[in-house]
């Protein structure tokens, strides 16, 4: 029987009517494209307000609209140096009332006995100046200082010490934790001068990101990355996104926290997320920032459309490579990836790359280790096989009435969705399973179809053994 949307059956005047039906113009799978969301603390100086989520363009759009330096500045010109064709958007937040900046400090010491240059590295930023031959401590400081004052983007304020002269004192321009992230390095040319550094310490109370996560609740994003290396803003991010991407919201989205300290601490806080849906890169001994490698890699992730395909060896553009002593062992890495934390180390040509893209998620409810989501990839095919089936059902059922004949005419739809998912490789042995996709009606709702759809993902490539044999 034909059915019609517009053309009533009632029709008595004579005529040729004809409507259009564009239900089944579409017979591909729908497009991938992925969209981020960084939440991250801005500046008074920004002009875009707290909790205003805002697409973002560029790094001086950024600078603009959240303050030049902000964390959400920083995060986005690292996304977008990561993957600079990314639909980007921010929720800032402000700092928290209580909150705490971190401080550190840069002790010279001198006179210069030769002429040189000093290097002064702040979250990754080099402030570089000249040394004369017989220049003091003081003299020095105050220039690295000076020179400090023309780079609006660093993450921490430079002032001379009120009593030690020949003290740099560093502060973080946000109150939390995220300050506690900026590193302090040198390097010095100059004969008979010295530094002592004292790491960025002290910051304390970050802001309550659920109230940024209930505002972009209604909202669609692939990917959010956020600043924090705390258990209770990874957990906020895991239940954001099991909320949003659960069967009656189907909003998918994957979150991205970073780590750039000890083993331990990143194994650590991956225990307490357990989250399928959110992955712990860790790049131990960098200098930026770990909000700067979350951004990157949720950028890098967001690049690649196709949900199957493992994201090993792709590089996190703009991210500096840690010294070869604390790059992880063979050993180290093995262990991560045994707990949850996706290790990431350094190429060719000193770039930083990800060795295996994993989710924190472990154990099951029972506390028995569970592999199903062990890969990052896992999760994001399976949202895609989600998509492509509700859209196709939406698509040629709008309004269709639920007859003897329904069940089969939607399971035929959902076959050939999987027959296109499997000739692009995201799905397998379709043929195989084909006699458990079931649709029914339901026994509880005559308004329903129950359906089942196995589905076998295609799984990454990540192990070859091979055995050599020696034949004299």
């Amino acid at each position: 029987m034909i059915e019609f949307d517009n053309i009533p059956a009632s029709i008595r005047k004579p005529g040729k009517y004809l409507e259009f039906n564009t239900a089944l113009a579409v017979r591909t799978l729908p497009a991938n494209l992925q969209k981020m969301l960084i939440v991250a603390q801005r500046l008074a100086a920004g002009s875009v307000a707290a909790l205003v989520p805002t697409r973002v363009f560029s790094d001086a759009e950024a600078a603009g609209y959240f303050g030049s330096g902000s964390d959400a500045h920083l995060m986005v010109r690292a996304a977008i140096t990561a993957n600079p064709y990314l639909d980007l958007s921010v929720c800032a937040l402000d700092d928290a009332v209580a909150g705490v900046a971190a401080a550190g400090s840069e002790l010279v010491s001198g006179p210069a006995t030769g002429p040189g240059s000093y290097r002064l590295f702040i979250g990754g930023r080099k402030i570089e100046v000249g040394i004369a031959n017989g220049a003091t401590a003081a003299s020095i400081a105050a220039a690295l200082v000076a020179e400090a004052a023309n780079y609006a983007d660093l993450p921490a304020g430079l002032a001379v010490n009120g009593v030690t002269p020949e003290q740099i004192d560093i502060t973080a321009r946000h109150k939390g934790t995220t300050g506690n992230q900026i590193s302090i390095a040198h390097e010095i040319s100059a004969a008979g001068v010295a530094a002592v550094t004292v790491a960025m310490v002290g910051g304390a109370t970050d802001p309550d990101t659920t109230t940024a996560f209930a505002v972009i609740f209604g909202a669609q994003y692939h990917f959010i990355a956020i600043p924090y290396t705390d258990q209770t803003a990874a957990t906020a991010l895991r239940d954001h996104l099991d909320a949003v991407s659960g069967p009656l919201e189907q909003r998918p989205g994957r979150g991205v926290a970073a780590m750039t300290g000890s083993l331990g601490a990143a194994t650590t806080l991956a225990g307490q997320v357990n989250g399928g849906r959110v992955s712990l890169p860790h790049l131990r001994g960098t200098r930026s920032a770990a909000m700067v490698v979350a951004a990157a890699y949720a950028a890098v992730g967001a690049g690649e459309e196709d949900p199957a395909r493992p994201w090993n060896t792709l590089a996190l553009k703009g991210i500096h490579a840690p010294g070869i002593s604390d790059r992880l062992s063979r050993t180290e890495q093995e262990a991560e990836l045994a707990n949850g934390v996706t290790p990431l180390e350094v190429g060719p040509g000193e770039k930083v790359q990800i060795v295996r893209a994993i989710s924190t998620y472990t154990l099951d409810p029972q506390g028995i280790a569970d592999i199903s989501l062990l890969d990052f990839t896992t999760i994001g095919t399976l949202d895609y096989v989600r998509k492509a089936c509700r859209d196709r059902v939406a698509l040629r059922f709008p309004r269709s009435k639920l007859s003897a004949r329904t069940p089969a005419r939607v399971r035929t739809e959902i076959l050939d969705v999987l027959d296109k998912l499997e000739e692009l490789e995201i799905v397998e042995e379709v043929a195989a399973n084909k006699d458990g996709v079931i649709v029914e009606k339901s026994l509880q709702d005559p308004n329903r179809l129950d359906s089942k759809i196995p589905v076998d993902i295609v799984n990454g490539l990540h192990v070859f053994a091979g055995r050599i044999d020696l034949l004299l």
